[in-house]
């Protein structure tokens, strides 16, 4: 009797406990109910235990449940990089003879079209074929009027057909150089109407006008009034890119380096425009990895059609480098790394009462984890809320 006696006063002792700490309350009937999280931990068929936590309604207002569903993963590596020019299209603007620079009609940053004027130079190349020019016209209409004159000759009999020939071959050499002259103006830049200008009033004009040969932005301006520039010899004086396309250079490891190849596909992410996706392709791979890092080129050209990246932004890239696969996933959120780093997720089948359950995961991807192994599909499981389940768990077993 006495022994029967202490363990009915133990028992009242602990239901007094977990009354005043809120775990448990007592209904109208009688039972005991839910106050916070409840929690038990029985033993699974192959004797290992397994960890449960019930919730009330107002708790489960903070947990939302979702099915395992089957997603599509693309084997992928992850690369950072920075951004630059599109060296394929980028033009370096020389003039096309030496000279002096006059005037500058762009700056630095700007949107220029194509044949829009950049600068002039005074040249003394351009004086001189200009000189020719008028000098070759000169001699084509002397050598014309001398051969109609001497066809009218010929046909009275007052010179042999041997000056009538003579007269006939000066006249095609002096059309020939007058074509030359006239080619070498058109190299300088001058249209027909202003070649047909210079003839007419015999005027040397020492200006050259030296314009963009492409659509695109001014990334580089060397020039200043009074320099003299010469074709060929950097730096020039402007550089013209198109950035309808931009370069990202990224080193990845060399470990990494036989997944990629020409061609496969690059989605770019840069600080600047968080949440925003540039696609590109790549378009060149180092032929050496560097010694020093073990790192390899991998450069992608990106499409920007409207021009909002710049040189030297930093990017992270993400490559597909295989197949795509099919698999069970979760929302990230379902998914609880325990301190021992095991990952962990919370199901149920009543959408009350909640089971840990250990998983192994895969690739993440678009805001879902692959599970590997752990759980099934159409399986309900805890999304938002799962690490609640799980401090609540550990706050019940700290309280215990």
């Amino acid at each position: 009797m006495e022994f029967r006696r202490k363990i009915y006063l133990f028992g009242a002792v602990a239901a007094i406990v977990l009354i005043s700490t809120g775990i448990y309350s007592i209904s109208d009937t009688g039972k005991f109910e839910t106050g916070k999280s409840s929690q038990t931990s029985d033993k699974s068929a192959d004797g290992s235990l397994i960890s449960s936590v019930g919730l009330n309604k107002a708790q489960l207002k903070s947990v939302k449940v979702e099915q395992v569903v089957e997603r599509t993963f693309v084997i992928r590596r992850k690369a950072v990089g920075s951004v630059d020019f599109n060296e394929d299209m980028t033009v370096h603007v020389f003039p096309p003879y030496q000279g002096k620079i006059i005037s500058l009609f762009a700056k630095l940053g700007d949107e220029v079209v194509e044949g829009q004027k950049l600068y002039t130079i005074d040249s003394p190349d351009f004086s001189q074929a200009e000189s020719s020019l008028i000098a070759a016209e000169a001699a084509r209409k002397m050598t014309g009027y001398t051969l109609e004159r001497a066809k009218r000759l010929h046909e009275t009999g007052a010179i042999s057909q041997k000056e009538l020939d003579q007269a006939t071959s000066d006249q095609q050499s002096a059309e020939g150089a007058f074509q030359a002259a006239r080619n070498a103006v058109r190299l300088f830049g001058k249209t027909e109407a202003e070649t047909d200008e210079i003839i007419a009033e015999r005027r040397i004009d020492p200006m050259m006008v030296v314009s963009s040969p492409i659509t695109g932005r001014v990334t580089a301006r060397n020039a200043a009034p009074g320099l003299f520039v010469q074709p060929g010899t950097p730096p020039a004086p402007y550089s013209v890119a198109d950035i309808s396309t931009m370069w990202v250079n990224a080193f990845v490891v060399e470990s990494d380096s036989p997944l990629f190849h020409v061609g496969q596909k690059v989605q770019v992410k840069v600080t600047a425009f968080p949440g925003r996706v540039f696609e590109g392709k790549i378009s060149t791979i180092g032929e050496s990895v560097d010694p020093t890092t073990h790192r390899l080129l991998v450069r992608s050209e990106i499409g920007d059609p409207n021009h909002e990246l710049r040189p030297g932004m930093f990017a992270t890239l993400t490559i597909d480098t295989g197949d795509s696969m099919r698999a069970p996933a979760v929302l990230l959120d379902g998914v609880v790394r325990e301190g021992d780093g095991t990952m962990t997720v919370w199901v149920t089948t009543d959408r009350h009462k909640f089971i840990k359950r250990s998983v192994k995961v895969g690739f993440q991807q678009d805001g879902y984890q692959q599970i590997v192994e752990g759980l099934k599909l159409g399986e309900l499981i805890a999304t938002e809320g799962a690490l609640f389940l799980s401090n609540a768990l550990a706050l019940t077993n700290t309280s215990n």
